[in-house]
This record gives structure tokens, sequence and C-alpha cells, in this order.
């Protein structure tokens, strides 16, 4: 490092003040604002500034004969007010989490751009190094070395933006894909139909990967968020599948037939839905930043809706009539199980707990017919005992004659 050492006997012999030096070195080294200026149009004013050109302040025979303005009025060379030292300047000492490192920076070339494979390449170089304590020296990928005793290193800069990014992306798909199960399922009143719904996401990438690779773009942030609002369109064109099949089952329809009538009606609304996305998405196809997203919604919504029409039948299929009829007892098309189990089901008959009155007053009663049966029979027995004195004269009557 080069610096200018004043001599102040000097300087203040010739008038020049430290300051007036050093606002001369700050001028020419870097640069001076004399003013601004404001255009017509201009929202932010132009600021002028004076600057020794390049050539001249990098060699240090011409700064020797730069020019100090004196108090008694005239210019001074620097080089009669002091002299230029060579200094040596210590080392920067950088640290991050309170361990000292130091910076290594690199540019990936070649036909693959992506952080990734540069790093991967370099990996493959290190494995044929050792340091000299004769270990072997590996990058870190997700964070710092564990073990600061030893030489190590940490990957940073645009594989950090990219890691964090696709790492928050990917959580927030995860996400949505559990809320929309979720949703389904609150929906339909089902878990296996809710599967065949969504089955269909991960084929859009059937369409999406190989229209990168057509297009010779790369998969970036704005390709994954394509790829999450495509499911969300997918999901909707398997739902309107799913739902008329159900619709028609409630009418007595056959299974089959219901799920031919629906792939034969929700078709052509399907198809729009999805020319109308490839229309919407091919205005930003040539755009640098979002070119990834129409990508993947154009090529996506494409492969995806034929898939559509193919694996939400067969799987619909593949569930059974059972699932199709559950779905229309709990979407209210058809007679629930109540009903069922009220036709087909005998129940028995509970019997009627009798409280302490009710059993007392019955036994009183028991108790008082029995009295009268017994006072009944001892009546009848008092009239057959009875003797008949008509009879008797009736037949002496007879015994005289």
């Amino acid at each position: 490092m080069i610096n200018f050492q004043v001599d102040t006997e000097k300087a203040s012999r010739f008038g020049v003040s430290v300051q007036t030096i050093q606002q001369t070195l700050a001028m020419a080294m870097s640069s001076y604002n004399v003013g601004s200026i404001r255009l017509k149009n201009a929202l932010e004013p132009s600021f002028i500034r004076l600057q020794v050109p390049l050539s001249k302040r990098s060699q240090l025979s011409y700064l020797t004969q730069l020019p100090v303005p004196s108090q008694h009025g005239g210019l001074i060379p620097i080089s009669e007010l002091g002299s230029f030292t060579f200094k040596k300047q210590d080392d920067l000492i950088f640290h991050k989490d309170l361990a000292d490192v130091e910076y290594v920076l690199g540019e990936p070339i070649g036909r693959l751009s992506a952080p990734i494979y540069a790093m991967m390449g370099v990996d493959d170089l290190l494995l044929r190094y050792q340091t000299i304590d004769g270990k072997e020296l590996q990058g870190e990928y997700l964070g710092p070395p564990e073990d600061q005793t030893i030489p190590g290193f940490e990957w940073g800069g645009e594989w950090t933006v990219t890691y964090e990014t696709f790492r928050d992306m990917g959580t927030a798909f995860g996400v949505a894909l559990i809320v929309i199960y979720m949703l389904v399922v609150w929906q339909f009143g089902n878990f296996i139909i809710p599967a065949v719904i969504m089955a269909p996401i991960p084929l859009t990438l059937l369409g999406i990967v190989p229209g990168h690779w057509m297009m010779g773009a790369e998969f970036t942030a704005t390709s994954m968020i394509g790829w999450i609002a495509l499911a969300g369109i997918i999901v909707r064109n398997s739902i309107l599948l799913v739902d008329f099949t159900v619709q028609e089952y409630a009418k007595g329809i056959p299974f089959f037939d219901a799920v031919i009538n629906s792939c034969a009606s929700r078709t052509r609304p399907i198809l729009i839905t999805a020319f109308a996305l490839v229309g919407g998405s091919s205005v930003i196809l040539t755009d640098p930043i979002f070119q990834g997203m129409a990508i993947s919604l154009l090529f996506g919504v494409l492969i995806s809706t034929v898939l559509t029409l193919i694996v939400i039948p067969l799987g619909t299929l593949s569930a059974g009539e059972d699932s199709c009829r559950s779905i229309a007892v709990n979407m209210g098309l058809l007679p629930g199980d109540s009903d069922a189990d009220a036709k087909y089901n005998v129940a028995k008959p509970v019997k009627k707990k009798e409280d302490k009155a009710e059993r007392a007053s019955k036994t009183k009663e028991w108790a008082k017919s029995l009295l009268e049966k017994k006072k009944k029979s001892k009546e009848k027995d008092d009239g057959d005992e009875k003797i008949d004195t008509n009879g008797l004269l009736k037949k002496e009557d007879k015994s005289d004659l």
C-alpha cells in the first residue's frame, strides 16, 4: 500500500494545510463532486465529478507532480510537501459464525451453467488431493463443516440461493398436495378416489421435462412455480370427471357406462381449459425470467390433459363400484345405510323396567283376584250341600200312589 507522509514543517512554510493535501489526494485518486444539474425530464439530479484519468493516477511519477493550492496563491507540487512511502497492509481476516474463514470465488462455465455440476466436478477433482495432515478435502452442501479443527469448506453463493429456493418451494408444494387431498376427502367422503384424482399430478413431469429440453431452457424457480400452479388445474379436471361419474351412477346408469359418459361429456370443457392455458402461457414463452413458468404450464397441461382422460377413468374403475356408491351416499344422491338397516334389520323388543309402585299395584290386583276366585268357589260348594225338599216330597207322593 502506498502512503503519503506529510512534512508538516515544509507544508507550514508553503502555507499548505494537511487537510488541503488530503482533499487533493482524495480528488485525484477517486473523484470530486463539483455540483449537480437537473435535466428537464429527469427525476434524479446528475452530478458533475472531476477525476484524474486512470493512466495518470496509476503511476507514482505523475502523482508526485500533483499541484496543491497554497494559501499564498500559488500551486506547490505535492513532492515538495512530503514523500510517498510503501507500507505493508495487514491481511483481511474474515469471520463467519465465530470461525475464521477464507473466501474462494469462482464462476461456473461450460454447457451446464447450474452450480451443482461445477461443484460435483470440483469434488471429483478433490478425491485425488490430500491435505498436509493426510486428510481428504470435500465440500459441505448443507452447512459448514462440523469439525473446525480439520480443513474443510462449505459451498455457498449461488448454490445457497438455489438450494434454499427449491427447498422452500418443495416444502410449499408438499403442503399444497396435503391440503388438496384433505379438501377432496372432505368433499367426497372417501379415501381412495382422492388418491386417484391426484394421480395425474406427477404425470405433468412427462410434459415439463421434455418441454425444457426442446426449448433449451433450464428448470428454474419460475418453472417450479408453474408446476405448482399446474397441479390445481389438473385436480380440477379430475374432479369434473369423478363428479359427473357419481351423478350418472346415482341416476341408475350402470357403473361402467357412467364412467364412459363422464369422459364423453367432459372432454370438451377440459380441452377448452387446456387450450386457454396454452394461449395465455405462450405470451411469456420468450420472456427471459418467466420462460420456465410458461414452459411448465404449456407443455405440462397438454400432456397431463391427455393422460387425465385415460388415468382417471381407469383409476375410477379400479376403485370399484362400492367407492362410487359411497360417494353418492355421502353427497346425498342415494339413500344411505340407515334406510337399509331400518328395512332389513329386526330390532328386538326391549323390556321396560317397572318401578316399585307399578309392581305393588299389580301384586294387590293379583291378590284381590285370587280372593274373589276363592270366595266364588266356596259359595258353589255351599250350594251343592243343601237338601232339595221338593224333590223328596215328589218322590214320597209317587210311592204312595
